[in-house]
């Protein structure tokens, strides 16, 4: 069987199956993690691709063969392998996983103890090296044992600590998995909440029959949103396949960006923790920062990417940490980011409010109106920043933290090269002038794509 490197990225591993991810890639993976980490027992599991069990057996070999012992949890969402390595106390854990990838892909995210992210910083290229070299001793101990368990009792116990269920209103919830591995968490836990949910292509099936799931993209938005206006519901949910993302829509049926969702969640926790430091990533910052600092909070900024906000908020203790991409991260879920704690929270807050979500939104993104994230095929993307930066950096105060990003007084921008292809990633907001908005977004687009 071929092996590539191709599949190693910065915070994972991902790829085209077989040709990149593969049988033999994931049963090196798993002997190089316990020679790496001397690992003795680690967690395993696999979302609904069609080739996650076959990988899953490989990568288990690998490890068993290594002289670790392995808690399979079996078919999951990523969350679930963070919640098993921390809430069993495991050196580690492996998901098999390429979130909202196209069916044809594979891959596998990676934790140490306490659900700590393996990146290309922290171990990731350590086990690239070793898998591509392949130079395995046989076990100089026994071959781990596997144990197969069942953690969803006490994952959908650890999810409902977050809110008060008795005190939630009967909403009505569209909920859209994709045929992800959601749809069997979305029912466990509505059998525990007074609310009505409207499931939407709820059954795992590894063939995506419909579309990829990844709801970030215009084009996939319409199949939660027309459902949310054909049955009145009071609130739209979708999930990517792995359902570490979760996307918000208002009851009419409007798309809410990740962004507002980061204030909306920071205003949330600092209520009930005053004072608490809240991470946020440097593409879309104004409304986060604003709200943060109302609430008596700090708000920090860190690179975009879950090793570095995982990072960042154990460094800082952070309560709370969000990206625009809908990523959010929990202090009590081990500094992860889940993807299910987001509608349970968002539920209790609209329960309390009595309010519908568009009017508890519309002030902010009237207030900080944003662009949503752009990306444009260029052929140099890091001659095109430094031109920009050129041009627009001493009208401007500049920042690197991700990117290129030029703050002005009503207005700001950033702009990301892709870790994987020749594209470059727009965000522009400004300070509540729609129209200049639109504006500086052309402006932008236009140069960019000359």
């Amino acid at each position: 069987m071929v092996l590539s490197s191709k599949g190693f990225g910065a915070y994972d591993i991902r790829g085209v199956y077989p040709e990149e991810v593969n049988e033999e890639l994931a049963y090196r993976v798993g002997r190089s993690c316990v020679k790496l980490f001397d690992a003795e027992k680690v967690a395993v599991g696999h979302d609904i691709r069609l080739s996650g069990p076959s990988i899953s057996k490989a990568l288990i070999d690998g490890l068993t063969d290594a002289g670790c012992d392995v808690v399979d949890i079996g078919q999951c969402g990523t969350e679930m392998i963070y919640f098993a390595t921390a809430h069993l106390k495991l050196d580690g854990g492996i998901m098999i996983t390429a979130s909202h990838n196209p069916k044809e892909y594979n891959g596998m995210k990676l934790v140490r103890k306490e659900a700590r992210p393996v990146s290309s910083d922290t171990g990731l290229k350590d086990i690239e090296k070793l898998v591509m070299e392949g130079s395995f001793k046989a076990a100089e101990t026994e071959k781990g044992k596997v144990e197969n368990v069942d953690i969803l009792d006490d994952y959908i116990d650890h999810l409902l600590s977050y809110i008060d269920a008795d005190k939630l209103s009967h909403l009505k919830v569209v909920a859209n998995t994709g045929n992800g591995a959601g749809g069997p968490i979305v029912e466990a836990l509505a059998k525990r909440l007074p609310i009505e949910v409207i499931p939407v292509h709820p059954e795992p099936d590894g063939n995506f029959p419909n579309g990829v799931p990844n709801p970030i993209l215009p084009e996939n938005r319409d199949a939660t949103a027309d459902v949310v206006k054909k049955e009145h519901a009071d609130i739209g949910v979708a999930w990517d396949g792995d359902f570490d993302r979760c996307f918000l829509f208002d009851e009419k049926g409007g798309f809410i960006e990740g962004y507002y969702m980061v204030g909306f969640l920071a205003q949330a926790f600092l209520k009930k923790n005053p004072g608490a430091k809240i991470i946020y990533d440097p593409r879309l910052t104004w409304n986060t920062i604003e709200i943060t600092e109302a609430m008596g909070g700090t708000p920090v900024m860190c690179k975009s990417g879950h090793a570095f906000i995982k990072d960042r908020m154990r460094r800082e203790n952070a309560v709370y940490g969000g990206e625009m991409s809908a990523h959010h991260y929990f202090r009590d879920f081990s500094y992860c980011d889940s993807g299910m704690l987001v509608w349970l929270i968002v539920m209790q807050l609209l329960s309390e409010a009595k309010k519908p979500l568009s009017e508890l939104m519309q002030e902010r993104m009237a207030k900080f109106p944003c662009s949503g994230e752009i990306n444009s095929h260029v052929e140099d993307a890091p001659a095109i920043l430094k031109r920009l930066e050129a041009e627009y950096g001493p009208k401007g105060e500049v920042n690197h933290v991700d990117g290129l990003s030029v703050e002005f007084d009503n207005w700001r921008f950033n702009l990301r090269m892709s870790n994987t292809e020749p594209v470059i990633r727009l965000n522009v907001e400004t300070r509540g002038d729609a129209k200049l908005l639109e504006e500086k977004t052309e402006e932008l687009l236009k140069k960019i794509r000359a």
